[in-house]
């Protein structure tokens, strides 16, 4: 257990020690929140989310990028450093460099994908109709990234069976393909939209993770539990700027490949039926803006005042910092009421 606190450590203070350099050289190459009347998914203008958020024009957008890179440079270092002296790593599968490959392939093309469409908001937007990625460009290539990470769980993890408590074990067989692309579709996007608010969604995951890395020490599952202590740390740092008023912004970069390696983790260890559990914040914020989005979609009018959870408490008068806390304590007992469900037999 000790290496593993080492790595959160390390992982904090490296984090700690960059992010006002990087903070700097993010102001430096204008890689700042840009000043704009936002527009949804239909092209429609959003004046309450204008209302709400035009006072965090200027802050530096891409502290994900820091958190992806130095996760990945402190994960690989304790996996070398096992290598070299020679100590076995315990892991669930047979398939050690498999597991390591899933994990790395999802936190690093998602965190591609949310570059891209950061870089495209900030310095394309006003060539196009659009702010950032058309929506449904967006999930066409979440769903491809999905797939191939849901075959590899498939076919190179055997993972194909999901567990109810009280109700048993199912084996879903191909279907898995299919129900593990949607669920690490729906936490990318869902992590992305909780992040409307300064320190919501990196404080909301930082009690999930917690309580899958819990899961992940009970099983003895070395690869996953190494690369949840390195993102924990990093998450802490960025945390600490990240939280009202904030200095910098998670972006895209981050909230894309949080929400999938969240969800493939949660897959990993088993526990498909605890991760909306355990993330159940997350699933409030993609519920309300899915029926949004439906209802504007097929209806034509609006299903509720306005979507997500945290801009429809807005719009009832809580501010900020108070909808963050409050959303914070919540996700703690979404993530002990999981996590006693994920030891459920």
């Amino acid at each position: 257990m000790a290496t593993y606190l080492f790595a959160v450590f390390v992982s904090f203070l490296l984090n700690f020690i960059l992010i006002i350099p990087f903070i700097n050289f993010l102001y430096r190459m204008k890689l700042q929140r840009p000043l704009q009347k936002t527009k949804d998914a239909f092209n429609r203008p959003t004046p309450i989310f204008d209302k709400f958020h035009q006072h965090k024009t200027g802050t530096p957008v891409g502290g994900g990028i820091l958190v992806v890179i130095t996760t990945i440079a402190v994960y690989a270092f304790f996996l070398l450093m096992f290598w070299f002296l020679k100590k076995k790593i315990p892991a669930n599968f047979p398939a050690l460099v498999a597991e390591i490959k899933i994990i790395l392939f999802t936190f690093i093309s998602f965190a591609c994908l949310g570059l891209y469409d950061d870089l495209s908001k900030i310095f394309f937007w006003k060539h196009t109709q659009f702010f950032g990625l058309r929506l449904r460009h967006k999930l066409i290539i979440e769903i491809i990234l999905g797939l191939i990470v849901s075959f590899w769980l498939f076919n190179d993890l055997k993972i194909q069976f999901i567990h109810i408590p009280f109700f048993g074990v199912f084996n879903l067989s191909y279907f898995y393909i299919i129900f593990s692309t949607f669920v690490i579709v729906a936490f990318a996007n869902a992590v992305n939209i909780t992040d409307g608010l300064d320190g919501l969604a990196s404080g909301i995951l930082l009690f999930a993770l917690g309580a899958f890395w819990a899961v992940s020490r009970s099983i003895l599952d070395a690869p996953t539990s190494l690369f949840i202590a390195a993102w924990l740390g990093g998450l802490m740092a960025f945390l600490y700027f990240n939280i009202y008023p904030a200095r910098i912004i998670l972006g895209d970069t981050g909230a894309l490949s949080f929400g999938a390696t969240f969800a493939v983790i949660g897959l990993i260890l088993g526990k498909a039926f605890a991760l909306p559990i355990i993330g159940g914040v997350f699933l409030a914020e993609i519920t309300t803006s899915s029926i949004q989005l439906l209802g504007k979609r097929f209806l034509k009018k609006r299903l509720l005042p306005v979507a997500p959870l945290h801009l429809w408490l807005q719009l009832r008068g809580w501010e900020e910092p108070k909808i963050v806390m409050r959303l914070w304590l919540i996700s703690i007992i979404f993530a002990v009421f999981g996590l006693m469900i994920a030891f459920m037999k």
